[in-house]
């Protein structure tokens, strides 16, 4: 009884402590922790100055004591550019996926709870960009727009709402059934007071998992557009545009694709096993 109660007391430590029962997911939340207080701390670390510093005598030179990730074809530190780039690429990741929820929330549950003409509205202008795959969607609205970090976020926001509506109606279609909404309706709450008191908060569990792990999505679709010269452009130090200017040097100088891909490829695999980790543990089947 005394356990139940500490459970019902406590739902977060309960979410934690299943949490950390996932090996794999623990060692993601470590290598996002890292990633983040690296991109929180990247003026800390090493100055700015260092990503635009160029240098003739010191192009192209590989990783030693002086430049631990070696230089760029301009003398660029690449340490300090990898470390910087964190910011491009983790703001993008984040801020694409929080808009896309909040814009996703609004419509998906105003489709799930009022149904009917509302439903069938939200529903067929979700199904006409659901035809088209994210990552095209996404270099079209760049095309149109332009390249630069507010049209690259616009651009793969918007392909990923899509997404967001229809699994968020799925849950609050499935949610507004549940006996407490009914009661909700029966003493008079508004349908607005439903939606954002009852049936969304109730909604959040499959909700945060999705977000988080489509944050990785989103960095790895920044990278890919910046790496075709559509996203963010030169001098900034973003991850994808740090493996585009390295193509030309991937056999005389590896290490300039090694050191961004590998923090790309972290960074989303943190991402990813985060959100393994909280699929368990919001899973109330698999609690004990």
């Amino acid at each position: 009884m005394t356990e139940n109660k500490r459970r019902k007391s406590h739902p977060y430590r309960e979410i934690w402590r299943q949490y950390k029962k996932n090996k794999a997911a623990m060692i993601g939340l470590v290598i996002l922790v890292v990633i983040l207080l690296i991109a929180l701390g990247a003026d800390l670390i090493v100055p700015y100055e260092k990503v635009i510093s160029q240098s003739g005598a010191q192009r192209l030179q590989p990783p030693s004591a002086a430049h631990w990730f070696g230089t760029d074809e301009y003398g660029r530190d690449l340490f300090a550019r990898v470390i910087h780039g964190s910011r491009y690429s983790l703001f993008i990741g984040v801020a694409t996926s929080l808009i896309a929820l909040v814009i996703g929330a609004i419509l998906g549950a105003s489709a799930g709870y009022f149904g009917g003409m509302v439903d069938s509205i939200i529903s067929r202008i979700t199904d006409v960009f659901l035809c088209v795959p994210p990552i095209l969607l996404s270099l079209a609205v760049v095309a149109a727009l332009g390249g630069n970090l507010r049209n690259l976020i616009i651009a793969i926001t918007i392909s990923s709402i899509p997404g967001n509506v229809r699994l968020i109606r799925s849950v609050v279609m499935t949610v507004a059934e549940e006996d407490y909404i009914e009661a909700a309706r029966s003493y008079g709450a508004s349908k607005k007071r439903i939606i954002f008191r009852y049936v969304l908060p109730n909604a959040m569990g499959p909700i945060i998992v999705n977000t988080t792990m489509s944050i990785s999505a989103m960095i790895l679709s920044a990278a890919g557009l910046s790496f075709i010269g559509m996203g963010i452009q030169p001098p900034a130090p973003e991850w994808g545009a740090l493996l585009s200017d390295a193509q030309a040097y991937m056999f005389t100088a590896p290490y300039m694709l090694i050191f961004p891909g590998l923090f790309i490829i972290l960074a989303a695999l943190s991402f990813n096993l985060v959100g393994d980790g909280l699929t368990d543990a919001l899973d109330p089947k698999l609690r004990d």
